[in-house]
């Protein structure tokens, strides 16, 4: 079993995540957020550390680059059983990242919506999408959440056993998240042979 110590959150259908974030902070989990999921969180009276408070590098480019970062990658990517990983994210003041969850532009229903092909293109999620690779690639570590359809099942295993989860149901989370990831991808890349 491994302990979810710090979640890093960054959704953007912020309904049902009420119940898990509630869970999630009696069970003494930390938040670590970015802008309107980060003023979403406090905003239910939880305590939330900026991303940008980690970086030490502003949301910029019209929030374009906001989390694409190693000291966040690196949260996520560390292998904790590897002492050269955990001394680098000592050396570099890498936080560990232990739960990422992720809830990506909407594209799909941006595209059927009839929006302008630069509103489209806005919605081709960058951060979010890496956030789901790193933390599906890094399952040995880490709790990857990769749509809203996932709150429950995550809410399941903590009511179930706390803030811990064995390495089958990460590896379920991972599976999940590469077929998100896959979707989204197919998805982009058909409208773009339109």
């Amino acid at each position: 079993m491994k302990q979810i110590k710090t979640a890093l959150i960054s959704v953007f259908h912020k309904d049902g995540l009420e119940e898990l974030l509630a869970k999630l902070n009696a069970e003494g989990v930390k938040f670590l957020s970015t802008g309107g999921t980060q003023a979403f969180i406090e905003s239910l009276g939880y305590e939330c550390q900026k991303v940008e408070d980690v970086t030490t590098y502003p949301s910029i480019l019209g929030g374009r680059v906001k989390t694409l970062h190693p000291k966040v990658f690196g949260g996520i990517l560390g292998r904790r059983e590897l002492q050269g990983d955990r001394e680098q994210m000592a050396q570099y003041e890498i936080p560990e990242i232990d739960l990422v969850i992720v809830d990506l532009y909407p594209f799909e229903q941006t595209v059927a919506s009839g929006a302008s092909p630069e509103d489209i293109i806005e919605k081709i999620d960058i951060g979010g999408i890496s956030l789901i690779r790193a933390g599906a690639k890094n399952f040995n570590d880490v709790v990857i959440i990769p749509s809203k359809e996932q709150y429950r099942p995550l809410l399941d295993i903590l009511n179930a056993q706390g803030a811990q989860t064995t390495i089958e149901q990460r590896r379920h989370f991972a599976t999940e998240a590469f077929g998100v990831s896959s979707h989204y991808d197919t998805a982009i890349h058909s409208w773009f042979k339109k």
